[in-house]
């Protein structure tokens, strides 16, 4: 079994129950009765709340238009994995071996759910003021700054920004493929520079998964330099 004592500590919370963390960090691969989806359902509809609330008092000016489009842009997958690294969360989920071998612990789909299911079983057991402690806490240590021109960034045109200004060409996007049903579709991406793939990613638009790609693609050429 996992030692998941210093999660406990970056997160600055003690589980009582140390079956509802083993279970937020159990994928639905590792072939137990139980996996992290049910939590996950649960945490996604607190951190809506959590967040929706958050930023409803610190800007007190903003209309629902403006509110609705920051929240958008940290209510999603690339948000909540982007928090579930600051808190190495890949390192403690329960995979399978197929999983663990097609990169699952860096996947940032398993660590979005993982982390929306972490958060559902901190209210569950501690209740919402400890959930949104913990969640804004972490949110301002990962965000320098919080405000619309911030957030939402156009990762695709700082992508072509890029290329054409460092290699002259710009970059083409390929749906790999999609997953699940009509009503809750997950589309995969890949981004492509000279006929070479150099990032994917999946969400639940085409648009999402290109910003996501781009995202990726962007982070790779720049620790290339």
């Amino acid at each position: 079994m996992k030692d998941l004592s210093k999660l406990e500590e970056r997160i600055n919370y003690s589980f009582q129950n140390k079956q509802l963390i083993i279970e937020a960090l159990t994928h639905k691969s590792y072939k137990k009765p139980y996996n992290n989806e049910r939590l996950e359902f649960l945490g996604d509809a607190v951190l809506d709340l959590i967040v929706g609330e958050y930023l409803y008092k610190i800007f007190p000016q903003s209309d629902e238009g403006t509110l609705s489009k920051i929240r958008a842009s940290l209510v999603n997958e690339g948000g909540f994995a982007r928090l579930a690294k600051e808190l190495d969360l890949g390192s403690y989920l329960f995979l399978s071996m197929a999983e663990e071998n097609n990169r699952g612990r860096n996947k940032n789909s398993l660590l979005s759910n993982a982390f929306e299911a972490l958060t559902g079983a901190i209210y569950l057991e501690a209740g919402l003021v400890t959930a949104r402690d913990i969640s804004i806490k972490l949110l301002e240590s990962s965000y320098p700054k919080i405000d619309l021109d911030s957030l939402c960034k156009d990762y695709k045109t700082s992508l072509q920004e890029l290329t054409q200004a460092e290699y002259g060409v710009t970059p083409t996007y390929t749906l790999l493929g999609t997953t699940g049903p009509d009503h809750d579709k997950t589309f995969e991406v890949a981004v492509t520079l000279d006929n070479k793939e150099i990032a994917k990613a999946k969400g639940k638009s085409k648009k999402a998964a290109q910003q996501d790609a781009a995202e990726i693609a962007l982070q790779k050429l720049k620790e290339a330099k």
